[in-house]
């Protein structure tokens, strides 16, 4: 297997009997979520963010994964965590915000709450419409990793897109919209107003999956689609810390 790439190492840090899941995206890696991370652990939450299979490595290693190898890894993790905590929070950004959806349909009520950042429910754009058929042509396309509009900030990620790898996501949306009426816990929903990497038909298939009570949404109106390495950062860290004081048991 290649070695990890600086900085997209798994996280782990025990803290109190509240613990909370961090799901990274597509072709990202934990480094995108280690500041929310690192903020949640030193407010004395344990804390767990792991890394998904093929990430965070080359994107010829993501090639050979896919949709079920990533939701296989956020599920281990969960059942580590549920054996050292009382309650658990999932949080995840953009296909991992899907993956956390995913959780909350088979775990029920062992998920407390929701919060995800621009989730990936939906094939908003050309690349992930035409992945199934691409990927018998080409191996793949150009990134989507680093859409942040902070000057100098940077995503731990990849350059190129594995289409064999992208082929898979189709399926991991279809399953998880169309169970979203089994999310029954409180989900707060951080919003960026531009975005690059998802566009409107996933918050639209949320929105419509979920009751209005069910849901806040919270617009981030000065960060691109990797909003915790954004100007938002800060306020989606600090909100989603109250919303575990609101929900916590």
């Amino acid at each position: 297997m290649p070695p990890v790439l600086p900085g997209a190492e798994p996280f782990d840090h025990a803290g109190g009997p509240v613990g909370v899941l961090l799901c990274h995206g597509f072709t990202g890696s934990p480094q995108t979520l280690r500041g929310w991370a690192d903020y949640l652990a030193a407010h004395g939450l344990t804390v767990s963010l792991p890394r998904l299979p093929g990430h965070g490595t080359t994107w010829q290693d993501m090639a050979r994964t896919g949709g079920d190898d990533w939701y296989a890894e956020v599920d281990a993790a969960f059942g580590k965590l549920a054996g050292r905590c009382e309650q658990i929070f999932v949080f995840g950004i953009s296909m991992g915000g899907c993956l956390a959806l995913r959780l909350a349909e088979n775990h029920g009520s062992a998920v407390r709450g929701l919060v995800l950042v621009n989730p990936s429910l939906a094939p908003d754009t050309r690349l992930f419409l035409l992945a199934p058929v691409l990927k018998h042509v080409l191996r793949s396309l150009p990134g989507i990793a680093s859409d942040i509009k902070k000057p100098g900030a940077h995503e731990v990620g990849y350059d190129r897109v594995p289409l064999r790898a992208a082929a898979t996501l189709p399926k991991l949306w279809g399953e998880t919209v169309k169970r979203l009426g089994d999310v029954t816990q409180p989900v707060l929903v951080y919003h960026s107003t531009t975005d690059h990497v998802v566009g409107p038909a996933s918050m639209r298939a949320l929105l419509a999956g979920l009751p209005a009570g069910q849901v806040t949404v919270r617009e981030c109106a000065d960060s691109y689609h990797v909003a915790t390495l954004d100007n938002d950062a800060g306020t989606i860290f600090e909100g989603s810390l109250q919303f575990i004081k609101d929900h916590a048991g």
